[in-house]
């Protein structure tokens, strides 16, 4: 993640007055480039190791800091291929490590759950939370390792607003690179439920299909557009990433609000993009965090964490999320039909790049990091 870009985001009270404009005009925020993307990009597996080097090699968004609220909550799972836990230690620490006992290689854990100790299930050695080896069954049989040296390798990390960043290099400066992003999960927030999921297309296809609006008048003609707007997007850019707010039509409601009055829960919809794979999305009483991990060029996995600040016991509200949850899940199953198909169109050989036009600012925002990021793996250190 980058900080050279300052400017700080929109408030609620600025985003609905541009939106009141884009209605009473008929226009909607615009890019200032068009963008061809080739073909290629997204069927080569040389392209493809580029994209998980640099997932590899930068500041990554791993989980919501909720979703390992407990001592003993682990997540293990790969990033760019790489198996790693994240794991809130029993000092109050959350901290990252290669998921491979240090003896034969194999992984600790699968999955996520709570746990005192990571065992492991080849030969039971076992690590503490902070990653350090506690003990080796028969352990005269080691007489050369030594403990203290032979803990979990650890990947640098950090928990900040609201989310767990993680990265693999020795170099890592996560404070720095984390810089540019705001508080997007207030204090208060628990996680409701998580899943995975494959999706049959490459991850750029999927993640584009987030960030515009261009299409719902075409692709959701009985879910989002009934209550959304047709091409009204305002999209702001903060660092390599983007914010892209999508109006409900009850934003109207807000017209003769006061500016302390005005609260846009449930009249828009702010799709945050962190640069490149982590979508987190708000929605009424609720946020929902995706990251997108490639596991080939035409699949990619899909980590969905929901998380809302509503108490446990507050039942009649938490269904009203859960309704609405269901409803944005029709949504996503008309994306996932046209982003499978997209997939398969690649296939074509009808065109040789894909066009993006100014409507799709957050997509060529994108696309333009990605290529920048890209080159520089192709140049001499010292460049």
């Amino acid at each position: 993640m980058n900080t050279h870009d300052k400017k700080p985001l929109l408030s609620d009270i600025e985003v609905v007055q541009k939106i009141f404009n884009h209605i009473d005009h008929a226009t909607t925020d615009k890019g200032n480039q068009s963008w061809k993307e080739p073909v290629d990009n997204y069927r080569s597996k040389a392209r493809l190791d580029a994209e998980l080097k640099i997932l590899q090699s930068r500041t990554v968004v791993f989980c919501p800091s909720s979703a390992l609220a407990k001592p003993g909550d682990y997540i293990a799972r790969d990033v760019a291929g790489i198996p790693l836990i994240a794991v809130h230690g029993l000092d109050g620490i959350v901290r990252a490590f290669r998921n491979a006992c240090r003896h034969r290689g194999v992984q600790l854990v699968n999955g996520q759950g709570c746990a005192r100790a990571l065992v492991c299930p080849y030969h039971g050695w076992a690590y503490s939370l902070d990653g350090s080896l506690r003990s080796i069954p028969h352990e005269h049989g080691f007489p050369d390792v030594d403990k203290a040296t032979r803990g979990l390798v650890a990947v640098a990390c950090m928990v900040s607003n609201g989310l767990v960043f993680i990265n693999q290099t020795s170099q890592a400066n996560i404070e720095h690179d984390v810089a540019c992003v705001p508080k997007l999960i207030p204090d208060g927030f628990r996680l409701l439920n998580s899943g995975s999921q494959i999706i049959k297309a490459n991850w750029k296809l999927h993640l584009e299909s987030s960030l515009e609006g261009y299409h719902i008048r075409q692709t959701h003609k009985n879910t989002f557009f009934p209550v959304q707007y047709d091409n009204l997007t305002v999209v702001e850019a903060f660092g390599e990433n983007s914010r892209v707010a999508f109006p409900y039509q009850s934003i109207e409601g807000l017209r003769n609000k006061k500016g302390t009055d005005i609260c846009v829960d449930g009249r828009l919809t702010y799709v945050y993009h962190l640069f490149p794979n982590v979508v987190i999305s708000t929605f009424p009483g609720c946020m929902q965090v995706v990251v997108l991990e490639p596991i080939d060029e035409s699949t990619t996995r899909q980590h969905t964490y929901l998380v809302s600040d509503i108490d446990e016991k507050d039942t009649e509200s938490l269904n009203k999320v859960f309704e609405g949850q269901k409803f944005a899940a029709k949504g996503a199953i008309e994306d996932q039909q046209i982003v499978l198909s997209a997939q398969r169109g690649l296939l074509s050989g009808a065109n040789e790049f894909l066009e993006f036009g100014l409507f799709e600012a957050a997509i060529v925002r994108l696309h333009t990091h990605l290529t920048r990021e890209i080159e520089q793996l192709d140049k001499p250190l010292g460049h």
